[in-house]
């Protein structure tokens, strides 16, 4: 059944005409009235839905029923990553909210080929918003991961960035230096709710002076074994341990 995120207030027996993003998906589709659609909000669960009208632009439905279903891991993963260059971070972002990403911090670190300020960094950001909603559509995730604005590593690590600071964050840096633990090891010490936080260099990985600083700022140095993976490959492999 074609999946649709809806960020509007969703209950069972309201009619709404759809946002534009999702009607225009509905029209590519070519779908027709009386068919049956999913939306979701973000708020948990999702929804069944018919098709009422379909307008030139604008597509009209009635919600149906609620399904209390969930697919998300057992702990919250949230990842800063030093972008990778052209268009390795749209594919980075796309297969990590596959896995169960929950939020995406986008850094400005030493060796970034890629660099953005400005208008240009908050249309990127918007882009990567757009690039995680299709993933949960198609995923069949009900949680829309957010992405954050660009930042520097060094102002970054200042705050240490992260929205929901109330509950105990595993933050753990990939690194290739010496004195890094499995990450395996390092996440079986842990219960298994624990939310954790990746910071990931890109193409180069993160120069040692960034790696020290992220160090002093309580980050954990991790490693994923003896070879040296691309920087999408890294991010990837850590998310998927973490969200087993």
């Amino acid at each position: 059944m074609p999946r649709f995120h809806c960020p509007v207030p969703l209950a069972a027996g309201v009619e709404l005409e759809l946002p534009a993003a999702a009607a225009r998906h509905v029209q590519v589709l070519r779908l027709q009235p009386g068919g049956v659609i999913t939306l979701f909000n973000g708020d948990g669960g999702e929804y069944s839905a018919t098709i009422l009208r379909m307008g030139r632009s604008d597509v009209a439905v009635r919600v149906d029923s609620h399904q209390t279903r969930e697919c998300e891991p057992s702990r919250r993963v949230h990842l800063a990553v030093g972008m990778p260059a052209n268009d390795r971070m749209d594919w980075l972002v796309e297969k990590a909210t596959e896995l169960g990403l929950a939020s995406v911090q986008p850094l400005h670190t030493a060796h970034s080929v890629l660099r953005l300020s400005g208008e240009r960094a908050t249309k990127k950001q918007a882009h990567w918003q757009a690039v995680v909603t299709a993933a949960c559509e198609q995923c069949g995730g009900n949680r829309v991961p957010s992405v954050q604005p660009v930042a520097d590593l060094a102002a970054w690590l200042k705050t240490s960035a992260l929205a929901d600071t109330a509950a105990p964050v595993l933050r753990c840096v990939l690194s290739l230096s010496e004195g890094a633990q499995p990450l395996a090891a390092v996440l079986a010490s842990q219960p298994a709710h624990t939310p954790v936080l990746f910071l990931s260099g890109p193409e180069g990985g993160l120069s040692p002076s960034e790696d020290a600083a992220a160090r002093a700022a309580g980050f954990a140095p991790v490693t994923l074994g003896p070879r040296v993976l691309r920087a999408e490959t890294a991010a990837l492999a850590a998310l998927v341990l973490a969200a087993q």
